[in-house]
């Protein structure tokens, strides 16, 4: 019986890989959050602030 169960639970874990949807739906789903990040990055107060940042990086002492 348990050698029976470990034989039908080991088949049900195969796993081959992701099929062709899941590729498309994880790659709808990136270019959705890069919109999205692009969108607040490029946005004005986001941007004032990158800006902020990296003035204040490069006028830093070494």
């Amino acid at each position: 019986m348990r050698e029976m169960f470990w034989k039908m639970w080991k088949l049900a874990r195969r796993d081959a890989g992701m099929v062709t949807s899941e590729y498309a739906m994880g790659i709808i789903a990136a270019v959705g959050f890069a919109a999205v990040l692009y969108a607040v990055v490029t946005s004005g107060q986001v941007s004032a602030e990158l800006q902020a940042i990296v003035k204040r990086a490069l006028s830093a002492r070494m």
